[in-house]
């Protein structure tokens, strides 16, 4: 719900929360009741987004034009390609399965092995 500024004229200008269809109506004054109208004093706001969402569309943004600088993928990444703790690769080639078959799961899918 996006965030207004109203102008009392006993007690000045205040916030609230309100819906975007009564964005244009009188808001009570939340110190002494009277009808206030809307100013615009600043850019409308949002209040409903948490920082995780805030925090990842800032790094969606800054991604679409400014890639990650080696400081920031070494601390990313600790270990080296193809780790199995941080890689998301096991470090194994080949597992096998109890009954005997083989999975390659850092191999592509689609290659099949002899």
């Amino acid at each position: 719900m996006p965030t207004y500024e109203y102008f009392c004229e006993d007690c000045g200008d205040f916030s609230a929360l309100r819906p975007m269809s009564a964005r244009n109506e009188a808001c009570p004054c939340p110190h002494c009741g009277t009808a206030a109208y809307r100013v615009m004093l600043s850019a409308p706001t949002l209040a409903t987004m948490d920082s995780t969402s805030r925090s990842a569309h800032a790094t969606n943004e800054r991604a679409a034009h400014t890639p990650m600088t080696s400081a920031e993928y070494a601390a990313r990444h600790k270990h080296g390609p193809g780790c199995g703790c941080c890689g998301g690769k096991p470090s194994k080639a080949t597992l096998r399965a109890p009954d005997g078959s083989k999975a390659f799961p850092t191999k592509r899918p689609w290659m099949i092995s002899h």
